[in-house]
């Protein structure tokens, strides 16, 4: 089964790689993972400013201190998952990645670093759910 997990460093993500690490016979190492992280894009005026190469390593910077923890949890629960992120509105890249790539499964969790606004729900994980067309496994 492919299995894209949405991850953004939040509390939330911790409790879904508990989560996905404490069902092993659901979600073992012989299913094909990728991990993916969304940054919100820089304002274009400060973009303009720094220029386009330093946004960009700024970028790939922030997604390294979110996904290499993440890898390694995975790697010492036997998971070996590729690693991609990209930079824009979460909840409808995340969705578009999961189409794209014709994922089986998305898991995340149901908040992140963004969902004061909305107590039940986050507004990324709703996105997703309302975008996305494979099923998503919310943790709560």
């Amino acid at each position: 089964m492919k299995i894209l997990l949405a991850v953004d460093g939040s509390a939330y993500t911790k409790k879904m790689l508990a989560y996905l690490a404490a069902h092993d016979e659901l979600f073992g190492s012989d299913n094909d993972f990728t991990a993916i992280s969304v940054q919100a894009p820089l304002p274009p005026r400060a973009r303009a400013a720094v220029g386009a190469t330093v946004a960009n390593k700024f970028h790939e910077d922030e997604a390294a201190k979110i996904t290499g923890p993440v890898a390694k949890f995975l790697q010492r629960h036997g998971i070996a998952a590729k690693v991609v992120h990209k930079v824009g509105p979460a909840g409808e890249l995340i969705a578009k990645a999961a189409d794209a790539g014709k994922f089986d499964l998305v898991i995340m969790g149901s908040h992140g670093h963004g969902a004061l606004g909305n107590l039940v729900l986050g507004s990324v994980a709703t996105k997703v759910l309302a975008q996305c067309k494979s099923p998503v496994l919310l943790v709560r």
